[in-house]
């Protein structure tokens, strides 16, 4: 699975905007600023999280960003969702919609478990956990697998 450059900007702009206090808004310019995130692309991002429900905005000289629910009940697979869709396609289709044939036929139960491991992962860990570095047991685990951080198989 890979993560594109907007989920990332996205996961990180909802983590910053995590650490205000509920409803107290932040400025698009000091999200960027403190996430290294270009202002326009994050711009982008706030409107498609807006409109996942994810963040609201408060207009005015006062105004900005901020969370639309707690960060306890906003997880990093949501906020993924809202700027990316399906956290785990192939082809643009769900693991459930794919019919091989012949010797690829177990494929589709590759794709169903890929996805279920992605979501046991982004659907478990919420903004507040990362926030507060209290990520589940089973993500530190699997964060602290060798193949973790084994990189490729060809780049030995």
């Amino acid at each position: 699975m890979r993560v594109s450059a907007k989920a990332d900007y996205a996961v990180r702009a909802a983590v910053e905007l995590a650490t205000q206090p509920a409803e107290v808004p932040m400025k698009a310019d000091q999200v960027a600023a403190s996430q290294d995130i270009p202002l326009r692309f994050l711009e982008n991002i706030l409107h498609e999280l807006r409109q996942g429900d994810i963040v609201e905005l408060s207009r005015g000289a006062d105004g900005g960003y901020y969370l639309a629910r707690p960060a306890a009940m906003i997880t990093v697979a949501e906020v993924i969702r809202a700027v990316d869709g399906p956290v785990a396609a192939v082809h643009g289709h769900e693991p459930e919609e794919l019919a091989y044939q012949g010797s690829s036929e177990p494929l589709q139960d590759v794709w169903l478990a890929l996805r279920a491991n992605v979501r046991m992962v982004l659907e478990s860990v919420t903004l507040a956990d990362v926030v507060a570095g209290a990520l589940p047991e089973h993500v530190r685990a699997l964060s602290a697998h060798p193949e973790a951080t084994a990189g490729h198989p060809t780049s030995l």
